[in-house]
């Protein structure tokens, strides 16, 4: 099976009042997530209306190294700090297609 890029979507929308610790705990994860193998980009957006929202864009080079990246302890670590602070969270697997 030839390996196929991998695209992810994932929005957050943080508790009004959590903003500001959803907001620093997603920064912890920008550097070290692109230190991983297979990663291309991983971006984070604040949306411009909503402050609440937060959305990363992202690229890899396989669903296989994007499912090592969503098993790594930093992302553990940003789950039990946001616990209870997140009020929405989607997360889009993606294929390009043109």
């Amino acid at each position: 099976m030839t390996k196929q890029k991998l695209t992810i979507v994932a929005k957050i929308l943080a508790k009004e009042e959590k903003r500001d610790l959803v907001k620093s705990e997603l920064l912890k994860l920008i550097d070290l997530t692109r230190a991983e193998k297979g990663c291309i980009n991983y971006d984070l957006h604040q949306d411009n209306e909503n402050a609440n929202l937060f959305l990363f864009y992202e690229n890899w080079e396989s669903k296989e190294l994007w499912q090592e990246h969503m098993n790594n302890s930093h992302l553990a670590a940003y789950m039990k700090a946001t616990d209870g602070a997140v009020e929405e969270f989607v997360l889009n697997e993606m294929y390009q297609i043109a």
